[in-house]
This record gives structure tokens, C-alpha cells and sequence, in this order.
């Protein structure tokens, strides 16, 4: 079930908020966690019992990995634990990949399986193995209630999408938290902010790249449009759904990390990816590259440490060549950065900075999104005019005129130039105006939402995939 669906804006959630609101406090998280685990069967019915062998066992897992803390019975049943969910993610995830690799390297024709990817499998094994661990670090003491853990992993608002949200984030509201009024009101504020992202923006750009593979007559103009649209949509389909649930969470009580900074105003890709998916990026962080040892280490193991990270990044995106290539193209950037490309940024304007960024973002998200290496390797050399294509044609500009609006639109709102003004007039004496025009807006944006998820226009979202 999307959020952005008519079924669960105007059915599912509404049903969901009056129940959770009427019920004693002490049933709020069973009420979740039934309406989570129903929201899931919606899309999900078989590998439902999935998700919930997930939580289960983590939950046994957790209890003896405590009880046994300082033992090798605790480490014993932490390799356990994670064997069982990275088993999971690896025989639905990349069956397939591993089957279709070793066919090509060793000339066989082993039958792939075709298994379907349970949705959000990536973003609640990650969930689930960082519970384990940090238990067993003694970050945390293990849940006690087999429903409030199961709430933690099953929460519908991040279940499928994210953002990654850790136990450690919320272990204190699953056991004890208030819903205030004000609260309500800045998660449907954010929330309807997200569905105005993902339909009136992301649906657009997305409209717009599909259409780009079907048109004749490209040109390299066209091909950096089409990278400059698939990089807004994938940014504003991402960071839209990630507001959505960080609002959803907020009406129910719940902090949610935040997912996206404003990356495309990063001076450096280093900065990107500080402000690009931060829960992932922070995952990776704690879970993988500081255990190997992060910079503390020999500067050969460091850039080691950078590549091992960032292979496992592009790998955990999908079971695909792309998505490897993908991460160790920016494993190379950021290396790179740390041995030049730094210093030499400190050196020029703040200007070339952020076109450096963009760059290097446009190039790998054209990789990303490529569905084969041959489509990629055309799309990059079309991009550098190496395949001769015209630098533009009659197609690129009526396409262009066609999308330009929303094209600066989405530029626009990529930036906090929005925010900044906002903030400024409600810290201005016209602070008044923004009281009245705030719920306008918000009511403006739920409707033409509405309008649009009505009409059945292009509604995909990217993040499903992986």
C-alpha cells in the first residue's frame, strides 16, 4: 500500500488514527502493530510471516544475547542472529544475481529462481540487526515485550522506506510516550509536504524520464536533462516518502531520524553523503566502517575501509551490476577526496564547488539507474558526446518548454531557499500572515494530491525496488 493511494489516505489511515486515539494508552502500540502488520499483508500476504520470523527471532535472540553478555555464548548467538538475517536478505535479494554471475563467469545454465523481493526487506534486516548488536554492546537492554518489539519492527509509517530506524531512536516512546496536539499538527504539515514531493514533483520527473526513453531524435542536451530530472526524482520520490513517514510517526508519537539535508548544496560529495540518506549512511557508519577500524587505522587499510563500505552500500541498493559499480564509483570520489580533491576545493569559489557536486551526482545517478550496462555505457557516452549525437534537436526543446517549469520548481525547492524565507517572516512582525496562509497551503496541496492520485497519473515509487 502507498502512501500516496487514495486507499490509504482517505481508508486505511484514517481508520488507523481514530482507533489509535480512542484505545488506553496502554493498547497503542498493540493497535499499531496490528494495523502495521495488516498494512503490510495488503501488499505483502506471504512474505508477511517473514517480517514477523524477523522480529521473533530477533527478540529470542536479543533476551540470551543479554543473558549471556561476556560470554562466547553472547557472540555465538550474535553470529547467529546476524547469519539468520543476512541469510534472508541474501537468498530473496541476490538468489538470482549470484546464479546469473556464476552462469556467466563458469559458462552454465543454472535456472535462476525468479523469488520476489519481500518489500522493505533491506530497511527492516538492517533494523533488526542493529537491535542484536547494540544489544550485545550493551547500548541498549533487550525489549521485554514481544509487542513492542514487533511494533518497533513493523511500524508501517517506516516499514517499507525508512527512514532506518534503529531501537535505540525510539526505545523510550515504544515503552512510554505522549501524543501533544502540536505534534499532530507538524506531522500532518510534514506529512501533506511529502505527498506534495512525491505526486506534484517526483510523479513528474518520473513522467518525464520514461517518456525521454521512448522519444527519437536525443541529443546530449537531452541526456543531461534526463539525468538532471531522474536525480530530482529520485530525491524528491525518496525525501518526500521520508517526510511522509517521519509526519506519520510524529501523529503517533514518535521521532523519527531525520533522512535528507538538502544534499544538492554540498560543496563536496563527502558533504553529500552527510546529508544524502542519513540513516543509511550512519548505518553503514557505526555498524561497518568503524568496526573495521574507520580512519583510526594504517592509511592503505583506511581506503580500504572507504571501498568495503561503499561496495556494501551499492549492494545493499540492489542485485545488480549498476548498483555495485554505483557505490564504488563514489568509494573512488571520496578516496579521492581525502587525497586531493579537498584541498583543491578549499581553493576555489563556493561555485565550482557545488557544480563539482553536481556533476559527479548527475554522472552516478545515471549509473544507477541504468537497467543494463549496455543502456549505461550509451547513456554516458551520449552524455560526453561520444556516441555523435546532435547537441540538441527540435525534441529537446519542445520537451524542455514542455517540463521547464517544474524542472525550476523542483530546482527550487532541492535548495532551502524556501525555508529561509519562511522562517524569516514568521521571526518578522508579518508573522501572523503565515498563520492564515500555512493551513491554506497545506489544504491546497492535499487537494490537488488528491486530484491527481484520482486522475491515475504515473505514481511509481523508486524506493520499492530495493
Amino acid at each position: 500500500m502507498l502512501f500516496s493511494s487514495i486507499s490509504f489516505l482517505y481508508v486505511f489511515l484514517p481508520i488507523v488514527c481514530f482507533i489509535y486515539f480512542i484505545v488506553p494508552k496502554k493498547l497503542r502500540n498493540l493497535t499499531l502493530l496490528i494495523a502495521s502488520l495488516f498494512f503490510y499483508i495488503y501488499g505483502e500476504p506471504v512474505y508477511t510471516l517473514l517480517l514477523v520470523f524477523s522480529s521473533l527471532s530477533d527478540f529470542i535472540h536479543a533476551k540470551f544475547i543479554y543473558k549471556y553478555a561476556d560470554t562466547k555464548k553472547s557472540k555465538y548467538l550474535l553470529i547467529s542472529s546476524l547469519i539468520i538475517n543476512l541469510g534472508m536478505l541474501g537468498f530473496f535479494k541476490y538468489i538470482d544475481f549470484i546464479i546469473i554471475s556464476i552462469n556467466n563467469i563458469f559458462n552454465l545454465n543454472v535456472e535462476v529462481l525468479n523469488i520476489p523481493l519481500p518489500i522493505g526487506i533491506s530497511f527492516f534486516t538492517f533494523q533488526t540487526m542493529s537491535y542484536s548488536i547494540d544489544v550485545y554492546m550493551k547500548r541498549v537492554k533487550p525489549q521485554r515485550s514481544l509487542v513492542n518489539m514487533g511494533t518497533f519492527v513493523c511500524l508501517f509509517p517506516q516499514l517499507i522506506a525508512g527512514p532506518i530506524v534503529r531501537y535505540t531512536d525510539i526505545e523510550k516512546e515504544l515503552d512510554n510516550r505522549s501524543v501533544r496536539l502540536d505534534m499532530i499538527s507538524n506531522g500532518i504539515k510534514r506529512f501533506a509536504i511529502g505527498l506534495g514531493k512525491k505526486v506534484m514533483i517526483a510523479n513528474l520527473m518520473g513522467e518525464f524520464c520514461a517518456m525521454f526513453r521512448l522519444v527519437e531524435g536525443k541529443s546530449v542536451v537531452f541526456y543531461w536533462l534526463y539525468a538532471i530530472a531522474f536525480s530530482l526524482q529520485i530525491f524528491f520520490d525518496f525525501a518526500g516518502y521520508s517526510d511522509m513517514a517521519i509526519g506519520l510517526g510524529s501523529i503517533f508519537g514518535f521521532k523519527f531520524p531525520e533522512n535528507f539535508n538538502y544534499p544538492f548544496i554540498a560543496s563536496s560529495i563527502t558533504d553529500f553523503w552527510r546529508r544524502w540518506h542519513m540513516t543509511l549512511s550512519s548505518w553503514f557508519k557505526d555498524y561497518v566502517y568503524i568496526p573495521l577500524g574507520g580512519n583510526r587505522v594504517s592509511k592503505v587499510k583506511w581506503y580500504r575501509n572507504i571501498f568495503i563500505v561503499w561496495f556494501l552500500t551499492g549492494l545493499w541498493h540492489g542485485a545488480a551490476l549498476n548498483f555495485i559499480i554505483w557505490g564504488l564509483f563514489f568509494g573512488l570520489i571520496l578516496v579521492l577526496e581525502k587525497l586531493f580533491i579537498l584541498n583543491l576545493l578549499q581553493k576555489v569559489k563556493p561555485l565550482f564547488r557545488h557544480l563539482y557536486v553536481i556533476l559527479i551526482v548527475l554522472i552516478s545517478f545515471v549509473i544507477f539507474n541504468a537497467s543494463t550496462m549496455t543502456q549505461l555505457m550509451n547513456d554516458l557516452r551520449s552524455m560526453f558526446m561520444f556516441n555523435n549525437l546532435p547537441f540538441i534537436t527540435v525534441e529537446t526543446i519542445y520537451y524542455f518548454k514542455s517540463y521547464i517549469v517544474i524542472l525550476l520548481v523542483a530546482l527550487i525547492l532541492s535548495t532551502p531557499i524556501v525555508p529561509i524565507i519562511t522562517n524569516k517572516i514568521k521571526n518578522s512582525k508579518y508573522q501572523n500572515i503565515t498563520l492564515l496562509i500555512e493551513p491554506i497551503f497545506i489544504a491546497l496541496v492535499l487537494i490537488v494530491t488528491t486530484a491527481s492520485l484520482i486522475d491515475g497519473s504515473f505514481n511509481p515509487f523508486l524506493y520499492f525496488r530495493f
